[in-house]
């Protein structure tokens, strides 16, 4: 596991269908949380 420092608490507005999407793969453990569903997808950007 990659540390990548201090979290920052903050907050963003979502389609509602994408927020449901995000909690049934947390429900299935693709994803610990919605900070690692959306940490995972910002690095995956990051990359391109």
């Amino acid at each position: 596991m990659v540390v990548l420092g201090k979290k920052v608490k903050t907050s963003i507005a979502m389609d509602e269908d994408l927020l449901k999407w995000i909690d049934k793969q947390i429900q299935t453990r693709r994803f610990a949380s919605r900070t690692h569903a959306i940490e995972f997808a910002i690095e995956q950007l990051k990359k391109t």
